[in-house]
């Protein structure tokens, strides 16, 4: 008897994220703003891996 052939998982017409991205919306002055850019690119990252980085930091401080 033979096998019928396996077939392959259908392709995704988009490409795959793991998680769906929210907005955060919050003010900050412009001096920050610039400060934080500027920070973010002088380390080569981001300016959301550089307060993910901060959020985690400042979690890991408190709850000590």
């Amino acid at each position: 008897m033979a096998k019928a052939p396996v077939k392959s998982p259908p392709e995704r017409s988009r490409p795959y994220r793991p998680h769906k991205l929210e907005t955060l919306n919050f003010k900050v002055t412009d001096d920050f703003k610039k400060a934080f850019k500027g920070y973010a690119v002088a380390q080569g990252i981001s300016m959301v891996e550089l307060l993910r980085e901060g959020f985690e930091l400042s979690k890991a401080r408190r709850t000590k």
